[in-house]
């Protein structure tokens, strides 16, 4: 799917559910300023064209706080703060938390990569210093997986074989 059908086949299918509307131009450039890494161009048609949160497969955390809670954070900033402000286990700067999948679990998104790469926290399958990992798939790969019920609900399968070989298991 190109980034316009992707845009449309997001906006279809969250159509009716109460979303928050489109974030402003100015929320997008706010948070990149907090990230220091520009928003995947992807990543940013959504926020300004289907919803300010709320969409995606555990629906994605507003930009701001919009009264719409999809997390116990009220927005993209806070869990961005909160995690970097780990002193144990921060990721990389430009890993940003995007969706709560619960159980301490959660979805990343790389901000450095244009396409942005999507990131696994799950502490869950072995421990904290092995529990953040690349998914190998981009924004555009992970949604279109999510359009077509093919997203798993419990942890991502390539990483429940990853964490076997985690020594501190």
């Amino acid at each position: 799917m190109t980034d316009d059908e992707l845009v449309l086949a997001v906006r279809a299918h969250v159509a009716g559910r109460g979303l928050p509307g489109p974030a402003s131009v100015k929320d997008v450039a706010g948070f990149e300023q907090l990230v220091g890494h520009p928003m995947p161009d992807l990543l940013k048609r959504m926020y300004l064209e289907v919803a300010n949160g709320g969409f995606g497969p555990k629906k994605a955390l507003s930009l701001t706080d919009t009264g719409h809670w999809f997390s116990d954070r009220a927005d993209l900033a806070m869990a961005y703060q909160d995690f970097a402000a780990d002193p144990g286990y921060p990721p990389p700067p430009g890993i940003v938390p995007l969706m709560d999948r619960g159980c301490a679990m959660w979805t990343l998104i790389d901000f450095r990569t244009a396409d942005g790469q999507m990131w696994d926290w799950d502490p869950n399958l072995c421990c904290l210093s092995h529990a953040l990992a690349p998914l190998e798939r981009s924004l555009a790969h992970w949604l279109t997986d999510w359009l077509r019920g093919v997203m798993p609900d419990g942890p991502y399968p390539q990483r429940e074989l990853s964490s076997r070989d985690c020594p501190n298991r």
